[in-house]
């Protein structure tokens, strides 16, 4: 269970939901162990928060546990958004935790969000990559199917035919130099996603397919805040078990600061 988690699922507010697929990571794999992780890794954390004069636990977080994965990612995908629209339609917040990006794409497809907000050091705006379509690399491609808008903060790599889509005018990149100077300007409300790779690799290396020249944790945080009042959604991926916990206890401090700033906007 994620440490504070300890609302009834009829009473909760926020849903967390471990989804631990692992089938395309292109580098290092390991992202299966990152929920069981991440829920290990907060346990560190106070429950008192003083920035918001709240204690997580009354927040009304309840934890599904895992969505068993399995090797057919289209299929795991409609399987997941069946369980995320579910704790939606129960009135919750879901708060997914991958697993491989490709998870996001369920929690997408369930919440249909008018613009998707995804901190990754990658575009993700390929159709495909190594033939497959559901790769950790199209994940962004995807959320274009669902809503109008792609904001990708912190992105610094990606091939030349996904710059040109990121050309687009349903497409916006902040480099992760501007990203502490970008505040959200966007309509209609938003699904937040956070690539943990998307943090420099010196902050979190402990994920699939790591990238110099990245955010710091404030980086991190900030958007968070900035997002969640407006956020129906939101995840935190690609920590895996290649490192001593860096990766996976700034996951857990993010989709904790998500319950705060949501809760107390």
């Amino acid at each position: 269970m994620f440490p504070g988690a300890v609302a009834d699922r009829e009473d909760a507010a926020y849903v967390t939901i471990g989804a631990p697929l692992d089938v395309s990571t292109s580098f290092r794999p390991g992202a299966r162990f990152g929920p069981e992780r991440v829920r290990r890794f907060a346990r560190g954390f106070e429950d008192y928060r003083r920035e918001y004069d709240a204690q997580f636990s009354a927040l009304s977080v309840h934890d599904h546990g895992d969505v068993r994965a399995w090797d057919d990612a289209p299929e795991y995908i409609d399987y997941l958004r069946g369980v995320v629209a579910d704790a939606a339609a129960d009135g919750a917040v879901p708060l997914v935790i991958g697993g491989e990006h490709t998870v996001t794409v369920a929690a997408i497809r369930a919440l249909s969000p008018d613009v998707a907000v995804i901190a990754d050091a990658h575009l993700d705006l390929r159709a495909s990559y190594d033939g497959n379509p559901y790769s950790h690399a199209t994940v962004a491609r995807h959320a274009l199917e669902v809503a109008d808008e792609a904001i990708i903060l912190g992105a610094r790599s990606g091939c030349e035919a996904e710059w040109e889509r990121a050309g687009a005018d349903d497409v916006t990149v902040v480099p992760p130099e501007a990203v502490r100077d970008w505040t959200p300007s966007f309509e209609g409300d938003a699904y937040l996603s956070l690539d943990i790779d998307a943090a420099d690799p010196a902050v979190a290396p402990g994920t699939g397919t790591p990238e110099p020249f990245g955010l710091d944790a404030a980086d991190m945080r900030d958007i968070v805040r900035a997002v969640a009042p407006r956020a129906v959604g939101f995840d935190v991926v690609e920590v895996n078990d290649r490192d001593d916990g860096e990766a996976a206890v700034l996951a857990a401090k993010l989709l904790r600061e998500f319950v705060f700033a949501h809760a107390t906007a």
